[in-house]
C-alpha cells in the first residue's frame, strides 16, 4: 500500500499515572478522533506495535513502551447539501454571517458527516470559497466549537476568503464573547499562557510551559456578579483552540456548563442552602458551556470599510442569567 494512503502514530509512554493502563485505553485517549470500537478492531488486525510487537487489547502499558500504528486512510468523505433553516444575520456578494446555534458542528468531520453548518451552506448558497478544503469545508474561514453558539462569517468566493484570512491570521478582527463562569475574578484581566495538546490527554487543550504550543492572549472584562458564578466579556488578541475555556478553567474560572473543562463542577460556599439542585437543573437545561460569540467586526473584503455585527445571547443562555439573577444576592 502506499504510504500517502496511511495514517502513522509513533510514540512512547511517558513515566507517571499511565502505568498499568490498558493498551486499547491508552491509544482512545491519546489518538483523536479513536473509539475504543476501532482501537480495538486495529489493536486485533494487527495495526499496532508494542515495542515492534504485536499484542492483546488487555496490555498493560508500562513506561518507555512505544507504540506504533499504522491504520490506512478513510477516502475523503463529500459534503453534501441539506436543506436547514439558517441564522442569516448578514449576506452580500462576498460574504454570509451566521448566527451559529449550539449543538451545530461547524463542518463535517469524524462522528458528525452530516447536520453540520457546511451541509446547510451547500443548499443556501449558489458559490462558497474553496480556499480551504472545498470538499469538507467550502467557505469555512473560521470555526466555533460545536457547543459554542454565535457570529461567524462565510466566504462566498476565494477572493474574500483570502482576505478575510489576513486579518484573522494578524488578528485584526473584533471578536468579543460572553460567557458565565464560576468564580469571581477581578473585574477584568488578561490571561496569558501558551495553549497545546494535553500531555495527559490528547484530546483535550492546556496551558502548556514557555517553548511549548502557541501563544495565547485573553482579555476579560466582569459585566456582572453573581454568588457563585459572573458573567464575562472577553476579547481574543489570539486565536486558539478552546482559548476561553482553558484559560478561565486554567485560571480557576471554568465556564459554566463546560463537560471538557471542569464546568460542570459545583463551586460553591456552605451556607447556599438548596441552590446545588438549581445548579444542577440549570446544567440539565442548557447543556453546554455557556459561551456566545456576540460580536464580531472586520474589513469587508469589496468595500474595505469596517464593519461589525451583533447578535443576541439565545434563550438558553437568557435562561441561565434570569435564573442567577432572581437567586443571587450580590
Amino acid at each position: 500500500m502506499d504510504t500517502s494512503d496511511q495514517t502513522h502514530f509513533d510514540f512512547t509512554v511517558p513515566p507517571g499515572h499511565h502505568e498499568n493502563l490498558r493498551l486499547d485505553k491508552y491509544i482512545t485517549q491519546f489518538v483523536q478522533n479513536a473509539t475504543r470500537n476501532k482501537v480495538q478492531e486495529a489493536i486485533k488486525d494487527g495495526h499496532v506495535l508494542v515495542n515492534g510487537v504485536v499484542e492483546k487489547v488487555s496490555y498493560k502499558m508500562q513506561p518507555g513502551d512505544r507504540i506504533e500504528i499504522t491504520l490506512p486512510k478513510p477516502p475523503p468523505p463529500v459534503a453534501k447539501a441539506e436543506e436547514m433553516t439558517l441564522d442569516i444575520v448578514h449576506e452580500d456578494n462576498d460574504i454570509i454571517i451566521i448566527n451559529k446555534p449550539a449543538d451545530m458542528v461547524v463542518h463535517p468531520a469524524f462522528g458528525n458527516w452530516t447536520g453540520t453548518l457546511v451541509n446547510g451552506l451547500l443548499h443556501h448558497a449558489e458559490t462558497l470559497s474553496e480556499v480551504n478544503d472545498p470538499m469538507i469545508r467550502p467557505g469555512i474561514v473560521h470555526r466555533l466549537d460545536k457547543n459554542t453558539s454565535g457570529l461567524m462569517v462565510v466566504a462566498k468566493n476565494d477572493r474574500a476568503h483570502a482576505f478575510l484570512a489576513e486579518q484573522f491570521s494578524r488578528h485584526d478582527l473584533e471578536r468579543s464573547y460572553w460567557a458565565v463562569v464560576w468564580g469571581q475574578p477581578p473585574a477584568e484581566g488578561t490571561f496569558e499562557g501558551n495553549i497545546g495538546r494535553s500531555r495527559s490527554n490528547r484530546k483535550i487543550m492546556a496551558v502548556l510551559d514557555e517553548g511549548e504550543g502557541k501563544r495565547a492572549v485573553t482579555h476579560y472584562k466582569v459585566i456582572e456578579f453573581f454568588d457563585y458564578l459572573s458573567l464575562v466579556e472577553v476579547r481574543l488578541e489570539t486565536g486558539r483552540t478552546h482559548q476561553i475555556r482553558v484559560h478561565f478553567a486554567h485560571n480557576g474560572f471554568p465556564v459554566f456548563g463546560d463537560v471538557t473543562y471542569g464546568g460542570t463542577a459545583i463551586r460553591y460556599g456552605p451556607n447556599t442552602g438548596g441552590r446545588k439542585s438549581m445548579y444542577d437543573n440549570l446544567f440539565e437545561t442548557l447543556g453546554r458551556q455557556c459561551l456566545h460569540a456576540k460580536t464580531l467586526g472586520f474589513v469587508h473584503p469589496s468595500t474595505k470599510e469596517n464593519v461589525q455585527f451583533d447578535s443576541e445571547l439565545p434563550g438558553d443562555f437568557r435562561n441561565v442569567l434570569n435564573k442567577l439573577r432572581v437567586n443571587s444576592k450580590v
